[in-house]
């Protein structure tokens, strides 16, 4: 059985009203927890929930009842500023597409946001930005600009710039979403690395099912109700 020191995610009774055109419930009393190293989707129809979830979750909505604790810190009611730098240190983002910045070099795209949080000096930063850039198999194309990689590197960065602080979880929105098979097996390969090897938690929503399935753990929502939270 896990501890309770394992918990790294605990949402209690999310409920989350949209108002236009209507107003409408999206999320109805979610509820669970999420265990540090774990693999984890969240999955469902369009429409089902599954991206505004992720969006509370990662504190980029606010606009929610109930409470949401990551890493032993309560998060509902902190300021838009707390949760920026809470963010910025404790949770990495991989998007379906990788929002890098075309103009500079992929070293320069993974280190940014060690440079905002600023616990590092920018030589340390920079060795840092290398061993995510190794790790992930692109070191070859670091000192290169964004846009003559091809999707499946940019990605690759994208996620290299999602680990260089360390953070508490990742959370990928259809992180494979934009990307052809061959492509989209090696970033789940790299996923299941990460949560292997090193301890690292994810949360990824996506419409893959065979992503899904070759997770740890599988979430599952209809119109904003929690299906199911196991296999």
């Amino acid at each position: 059985m896990k501890e309770e020191n394992d918990i790294v995610l605990r949402c209690s009774s999310i409920v989350k009203y949209f108002t236009t055109p209507v107003k409408f419930k999206a999320l109805n009393n979610i509820s669970f927890t999420i265990q540090r190293g774990e693999f984890l989707s969240l999955i469902g129809k369009s429409g089902s929930g599954k991206s505004t979830l992720l969006y509370v979750l990662s504190t980029m909505d606010t606009d929610y009842e109930g409470t949401l604790e990551i890493n032993n810190t309560l998060l509902t009611g902190k300021t838009l500023n707390q949760l920026s730098d809470f963010r910025n240190e404790h949770i990495g983002f991989v998007f379906q597409f990788h929002f890098l910045l075309p103009e500079f070099s992929c070293l320069k795209n993974v280190m940014l946001p060690a440079l905002k949080l600023g616990k590092k000096s920018e030589k340390e930063v920079e060795h840092d930005a290398y061993e995510k850039l190794r790790l992930l198999g692109v070191a070859d194309q670091a000192l290169k600009t964004a846009n003559t990689l091809s999707g499946g590197q940019q990605q690759r960065v994208a996620i290299a710039r999602a680990l260089i602080n360390n953070p508490t979880i990742i959370m990928g929105d259809e992180p494979t979403g934009n990307l052809d098979k061959t492509n989209s097996d090696i970033v789940f390969g790299i996923f299941r690395e990460l949560t292997a090897d090193y301890g690292q938690t994810i949360i990824a929503v996506t419409h893959d099912q065979d992503f899904a399935q070759r997770t740890d753990r599988i979430i599952e929502l209809s119109d904003g109700e929690l299906l199911t939270s196991n296999r």
